[in-house]
């Protein structure tokens, strides 16, 4: 069995996730505790980390499965194939989302250069720096497929 990436409707991820868990498919959806600010108070909430994803491990012959399942868009393709993502990534999300967060050091990047990120969910990713801002770092980890947004 190998690991999927299903692109989900906005704000369907954690429920795609249990639905698909409810059918007996293994799924992952990394979340993180955001505060969300309101005009009369804060509350922490479970935001997921990467907004629509949802990873499923299944079998090749049984990936139509997924589709019973209402809020799941497609499969995540790469080169006409759908993605598959190594375990290895799954398990390095998980042992660092596992672990406390740590506070981000930004240093003097440029614009398209490549970095490794050294800390976080993300540790050992290679990205490359999209955006450059006073209050912000914009990178893109292409092994994802996804844009981070770093604030200073």
């Amino acid at each position: 069995m190998e690991w999927f990436a299903l692109y989900t409707k906005p704000r369907n991820e954690k429920r795609v996730a249990e639905n698909l868990a409810a059918l007996g498919i293994e799924t992952y959806c990394p979340l993180v505790t955001t505060i969300k600010q309101w005009s009369d108070r804060k509350k922490k909430v479970e935001t997921p980390l990467i907004p629509s994803y949802v990873f499923v491990k299944i079998e090749e012959a049984n990936r139509k499965d997924v589709f019973q399942v209402a809020g799941v868009v497609q499969y995540v393709f790469w080169l006409g194939k759908p993605a598959i993502i190594k375990s290895q990534e799954i398990e390095a999300l998980k042992t660092q989302l596992a672990t406390p967060v740590v506070k981000v050091d930004i240093e003097t990047w440029t614009t398209n250069a490549q970095i490794q990120i050294n800390k976080g969910p993300f540790k050992n990713q290679m990205a490359v720096v999209d955006k450059v801002s006073t209050n912000k770092v914009t990178l893109i980890i292409k092994s994802l497929g996804i844009r981070l947004i770093i604030n200073r």
